[in-house]
């Protein structure tokens, strides 16, 4: 799918493939029983970014009611990388991206957010707020890719993922893109942001012509999630909050 403002896959006319961030549905999450597990380590954003990103929220919904809020169940976060691992494998997995976390001074960056972009499906678009994939973004990114990857494993089914009994079975696109997010998604075609709602795409349209005023922040935390559809980060495994 082409993406505006930046060239992303999609997920063959549904929405946001692995650059959700939200848990779509009403349903109540049921975890899979599987042997693998897909997985989105990932970045927590300080208030900077979360004022922003719901301002920008609350904006869609006026236009767009039935999008969605960026509530407990939907917070805002930063995607280093999915990946596919062994179930029996996610304590090892937590040990060895923490030891990353830990050393790395994650609190210490500081991140530019400098325009909007969105992903196209059909009459709507998913929104979110571009951040400059600095170096030091770039090397965390890196080092949490090298220590996960002894763990991964190339593909997984539908039970890898969170489902909802009203969205009970994986999009193939999206177990395409976990798959392929190292190299494909990754490194030089790292895509960082934090995604803000729905709208209609003639409104968004209009939004991103608008002069962006770019703002800086830095990460709070750090955390694994347990990837549901649409790549949304649908259960939290671990978390890490990371001091200064």
């Amino acid at each position: 799918m082409k993406t505006t403002t930046s060239t992303r896959p999609g997920l063959n006319g549904s929405i946001a493939c692995a650059l959700a961030v939200l848990v779509l549905g009403t349903g109540r999450a049921i975890a899979a029983d599987a042997s693998i597990t897909a997985i989105d380590i990932l970045l927590k954003p300080d208030d900077t970014m979360i004022q922003h990103a719901e301002a920008t929220n609350k904006r869609l919904r006026k236009v767009y009611p039935k999008g969605f809020a960026l509530d407990a169940s939907h917070r805002p976060h930063i995607s280093l990388v999915q990946r596919f691992v062994l179930t029996e494998n996610l304590d090892k997995v937590y040990n060895a991206v923490g030891k990353v976390f830990a050393s790395a001074n994650v609190t210490a960056l500081k991140l530019e957010a400098y325009k909007y972009y969105y992903i196209p499906d059909k009459d709507l678009g998913l929104s979110g707020i571009v951040i400059k994939p600095t170096p030091e973004l770039l090397k965390l990114e890196q080092q949490v890719i090298d220590a996960v990857t002894p763990y991964a494993v190339k593909t997984g089914t539908s039970t890898a993922f969170v489902t909802t009994p009203e969205d009970p079975k994986i999009l193939p696109a999206l177990i395409t893109y976990v798959s392929d997010f190292v190299p494909k998604h990754s490194g030089k075609n790292y895509h960082a942001h934090v995604t803000t709602g729905l709208a209609p795409r003639k409104y968004l349209d209009k939004m991103l012509k608008e002069p962006f005023e770019p703002f800086t922040f830095s990460p709070i935390g750090a955390a694994v999630y347990h990837l549901g559809n649409y790549g949304t980060a649908a259960k939290e495994l671990k978390v890490w909050d990371l001091k200064p």
